[in-house]
């Protein structure tokens, strides 16, 4: 009598246990935010990640970089919550982006840096270009120091490469030159090693070792990117795929919020979508002033 009693409490408990266990995992599941792609955006995914479990303890938010084509290539697999870009995806060769949803969380300012000692501060667009074709070799060809020009470019799949190339370069060939994935050592490399030029994103220009550029007489100023009259900007998007779950949901609403577009992202050096006086569509077509 007491071992069958003994053996209905042993699989009371057990089911117990299952059913304890299936909904941890339901609710952790629930609560996980993969967030991955732009680098020039993770910086904003972090800190907003750090802020928003301090009034969600539940939550269990990733952040993770990988460039922008990751992204974009993982949302559409549909192997994280979250894929952030710096291009539209509709420009991203292998992507359907009817098949994704578009949400526009920052601008951020693509700014041109080069070595404090070539005696350079301001480029047009195209001697811009020519540099990053290998037409122009010498700093003294465009009114510098006599001091061999040693391009960096970033990495294939990077959004900001892809935004440079497309605002500068338009259809032409990039010269082949040293590759770096990262704004932090591009930004480490610039300020150290001589002649060299590069780009970097906004939040990470704030750098006294490094000259930024002008570009046509033109300031890399927050002002200027939100007028379009600092032509080098770009969206910072975060991509969804079909129904999401409550937690991203809230996580979007919160990067969304006054709190964070008034507040962290010109924080960090980004612009706020609510500050932009313009629109750009995926041809890179102002729209709407």
């Amino acid at each position: 009598m007491h071992r069958l009693n003994y053996k209905k409490l042993s699989l009371a408990l057990i089911a117990l246990l299952l059913i304890g266990l299936t909904t941890a995992c339901s609710n952790s599941k629930a609560n996980k935010v993969t967030v991955m792609g732009s680098s020039a955006m993770q910086v904003l995914a972090e800190q907003a990640g750090h802020d928003f479990h301090k009034d969600h303890p539940n939550s269990n938010i990733i952040v993770q970089g990988g460039g922008s084509g990751t992204g974009l290539s993982q949302i559409q697999a549909g192997a994280v919550e979250i894929g952030t870009s710096d291009v539209f995806a509709e420009n991203q060769k292998g992507i359907d982006a009817s098949k994704l949803t578009d949400y526009k969380i920052a601008v951020v300012g693509i700014i041109p840096i080069v070595d404090k000692g070539t005696g350079v501060k301001n480029l047009s667009t195209e001697q811009l270009a020519q540099i990053f074709m290998g037409k122009i070799t010498n700093w003294k060809q465009v009114g510098g120091k006599n001091i061999p020009i040693t391009v960096i470019n970033r990495s294939k799949g990077s959004g900001t490469r892809s935004t440079f190339e497309r605002l500068i370069l338009g259809n032409r060939e990039p010269m082949k030159a040293q590759e770096q994935d990262s704004n932090g050592t591009v930004r480490k490399i610039v300020s150290s090693t001589p002649g060299t030029i590069s780009y970097i994103s906004a939040p990470y220009a704030k750098d006294s070792h490094i000259q930024k550029l002008s570009l046509n007489g033109v300031k890399p100023t927050n002002e200027n990117i939100t007028t379009n009259k600092w032509k080098l900007w770009s969206y910072e998007h975060a991509y969804t795929k079909g129904k999401t779950n409550k937690m991203t949901k809230e996580f979007l609403n919160y990067l969304l919020s006054k709190k964070v577009q008034n507040g962290l992202i010109p924080q960090l050096g980004y612009i706020s979508i609510d500050e932009m006086k313009v629109t750009r569509d995926s041809n890179n077509q102002v729209i709407s002033n």
